[in-house]
């Protein structure tokens, strides 16, 4: 080795070239540095940054599990130009933004606060031109109709979402919710005709075997619904406080590391679209436990897209 893992001047995921200077990469990874809509800690802006530095310790990238790395097939667009004041100016400058993005390539966001998936969604529905099943990892529910008093927040996307049609409720999956809430607000997703795994439910189960009713219920539940374009959001707190202290809004009793990976990699198999990783917040993560923990996911998630579609390529060969 020439030089170690943290002595770089690369300052992009996994080192990646930026998209400037490799436009025609079929994956690319952008950062939406916006903590505008928090409720409790700010910090979530520099989370793309720390996202960033945290994924250089993966070296060549090359899964374990997966057998493929992103790097040759990955670009890093940098952070995307955004208001910082305004939650609607915030959205009005992503969703442009991000509508060309997505027309190019297969999008990994890194955040961010959570608000900023609401226009991501737009522009998704606008280009499948059909709602999308979501799976969407948290700690909160977000659900609320209004944001404590304000109209929209980190945490009114979904219930935002689902009234403006950008998601097929049957196909919405909530994986880790444990926070305090009303009954409306927890079960807005089940009695609506989603998917609910809390945290408790998940206790102790880690590993592929134990965590197979999980894992076929959501495989069941879009196969019946016709395998829509599937949208992963992964809020960093849906982890354990113990796991991912370097975020916003922490909850104790959450999941392990090792149970979100173990999801990400036997749901690879899905048609996902997109991804975001949201809600990490650098000045709160001892040990950058939390920016590891998602440049990880991230990781995971891309290198699972990769092995799938070399699958499907080596199917279409024979």
């Amino acid at each position: 080795m020439s030089h170690f893992a943290f002595l770089s001047d690369h300052a992009s995921f996994l080192k990646v070239p930026t998209r400037e200077a490799a436009p025609a990469m079929p994956f690319c990874v952008a950062g939406v540095a916006w903590d505008g809509a928090v409720t409790n800690r700010p910090g979530a802006r520099f989370g793309p940054r720390a996202i960033r530095a945290a994924s250089h310790m993966l070296c060549d990238a090359t899964h374990p599990l997966f057998g493929s790395s992103p790097i040759g097939a990955l670009a890093d667009a940098g952070d995307l130009p955004l208001p910082n004041t305004s939650i609607e100016g915030m959205r009005r400058a992503l969703q442009p933004a991000a509508a060309e993005l997505i027309a190019a390539h297969h999008m990994a966001w890194l955040g961010g606060d959570h608000s900023m998936t609401l226009p991501l969604l737009r522009e998704y529905r606008a280009r499948f031109g059909r709602p999308l099943a979501v799976i969407h990892f948290d700690a909160h529910c977000d659900t609320w109709e209004d944001h404590f008093g304000e109209p929209s927040g980190h945490g009114t996307w979904v219930h935002e979402a689902f009234v403006e049609g950008l998601v097929d409720p049957a196909c919405f999956v909530q994986v880790g919710i444990r926070s305090a809430a009303v009954r409306e607000a927890r079960d807005y997703v089940p009695d609506r005709g989603g998917l609910f795994f809390g945290a408790r439910e998940l206790r102790g189960l880690e590993s592929p075997g134990q965590l197979a009713p999980v894992l076929a219920a959501v495989r069941e539940r879009f196969a019946a619904h016709g395998m829509p374009p599937v949208y992963l959001s992964l809020d960093i707190d849906c982890l354990d406080p113990a796991f991912a202290p370097g975020t916003g809004t922490p909850e104790p009793g959450g999941m392990s590391t090792n149970q979100v990976l173990t999801l990400l990699e036997e749901w690879a198999e899905l048609p996902f679209v997109g991804m975001d990783c949201v809600e990490v917040a650098p000045p709160y993560d001892h040990a950058e436990l939390a920016s590891s923990a998602a440049a990880t996911f991230v990781w995971t998630y891309l290198a699972g897209r990769l092995a799938q579609a070399a699958a499907g390529a080596g199917a279409a060969r024979r």
